[in-house]
């Protein structure tokens, strides 16, 4: 079966930003060249809206035969509101929160992220993932677009 990997906002920023984007770039490489269902979400969708043209345009370089767009429903909307609930972040990381609601209830295998500070944190992972686990929903794995990077087939 196919792995599902959500890529959230950052990583389509993090494409054109210097200290990013030779990882974001491989990143990419990897996804668009292998077998791989990318879930792009209503959130990044949303967030994108004011970025720069050329990272708009970077979606549209997406296989579109792979990827698979996620709606905000109203049961990602609870459950993103559990983790602020839960003081897992502040009400100001709601977006953030819809990301990991998003990953989780569409049973993403892996969120991707460059965000440290809500997201890809050990601290806050461990979070999330208990929240999830208390409401019955599965744990979510969530990594940096370097830690996905398949090292042992580059040279």
């Amino acid at each position: 079966m196919k792995k599902r990997f959500y890529i959230d906002t950052s990583v389509f920023g993090g494409y054109f930003d210097v200290e990013f984007e030779d990882t974001t770039r491989e990143l990419f490489s990897e996804l668009i060249n292998g077998d791989f269902t990318i879930l792009y979400s209503e959130m990044t969708e949303s967030e994108l809206e004011e970025a720069p043209d050329k990272v708009k345009n970077l979606v549209k370089e997406l296989p579109t035969d792979r990827v698979e767009f996620l709606e905000i429903t109203e049961d990602v909307i609870k459950l993103a509101d559990r983790y602020i609930e839960e003081n897992l972040v502040g009400k100001t990381s709601r977006e953030d929160c819809i990301h990991i609601a998003l990953a989780t209830l569409y049973r993403a295998d892996v969120l991707i992220s460059w965000n440290f500070k809500h997201i890809v944190n050990l601290k806050r992972i461990q979070g999330y993932n208990s929240v999830n686990l208390r409401h019955g929903y599965p744990t979510i794995e969530i990594r940096s677009p370097k830690e996905m990077i398949d090292y042992e087939n580059n040279n």
